[in-house]
């Protein structure tokens, strides 16, 4: 591919059949949906259903309603999970006592003092009412490397690309190549599988839609540094803004010598 992709660029696709070998959390096991997209950049399928997204936040990232009621407290306690935690807050220290036993170490902790992500609950609210939170009419969300795309796949609702630094630039410039202005990538904060799904789709219901720029998120990077390394970046295409990008690689900068210098000059 003319940006020297070190991975596979990944289709996220909506269908009711899954390829019976595809990486799959089994039912009720926590698991970052991150992992799986990981495995899916270096060449596997991975699927997912409203049981086996991993957590609530993966299950609202591919399209599975407001899972965010699913957690432990409900909506309350994960606003201060998010924030600044649910010590001293009696109805969340009742929770986080049930959960004694039952959930590891780092999600207590986290539960308890907060993973500060926001400043306040309130604020956290307020970010999960400006999500466009949806419901798929499918089954399941698959991640496919692009080339191999299974034969019972509709046309994937977006296009992933795995990227470094270089990368990310090149295809910021090739996005805003063909179209006016200069807003035609958005970067937000969001949960890591919220940048793969729900808000790539949102930018596809609009008459401007944009490319989306994640992993962004600190515990996204996390669950895929073993697997990634930490030089990467995703950027997520609706497929219609795909195909614009790929018909504009001819004739564009790719095709000249500054882009080919730092192709040429990678360690």
């Amino acid at each position: 591919m003319a940006i020297g992709l070190n991975y596979n660029p990944v289709a996220v696709v909506l269908a009711d059949e899954k390829h019976e070998k595809a990486l799959q959390f089994k039912e009720g096991k926590q698991g970052c949906v991150m992992f799986m997209f990981a495995n899916a950049a270096k060449g596997r399928m991975a699927a997912f259903d409203a049981e086996t997204c991993g957590c609530p936040g993966g299950a609202v990232g591919l399209g599975f309603g407001n899972a965010y009621h699913y957690f432990p407290g409900g909506v309350d306690c994960f606003a201060r999970f998010l924030s600044s935690g649910n010590t001293g807050w009696e109805s969340g220290e009742q929770v986080a006592e049930g959960l004694k036993g039952a959930a590891g170490e780092e999600f207590t902790d986290d539960f308890l003092y907060g993973e500060r992500y926001k400043k306040s609950p309130e604020l956290v609210e307020q970010w999960i009412e400006e999500l466009p939170i949806t419901q798929i009419k499918t089954r399941y969300v698959l991640f496919e490397p692009l080339s191999q795309t299974a034969p019972w796949s509709k046309t994937p609702e977006n296009v992933v690309f795995t990227v470094d630094a270089d990368q990310l630039s090149a295809l910021v410039i090739l996005a805003n190549y063909a179209r006016k202005g200069r807003e035609n990538v958005s970067i937000s904060w969001a949960a890591g599988c919220q940048n793969l799904g729900i808000l790539p789709w949102h930018e596809a219901e609009s008459e401007n839609y944009r490319a989306v720029v994640g992993l962004t998120d600190i515990s996204a990077r996390k669950a895929v540094r073993k697997l990634f390394g930490q030089e990467y970046l995703t950027f997520a295409v609706p497929w219609k803004m795909f195909l614009e990008m790929e018909e504009n690689v001819e004739g564009s900068f790719l095709e000249r010598p500054i882009w080919r210098s730092l192709q040429e000059t990678k360690k």
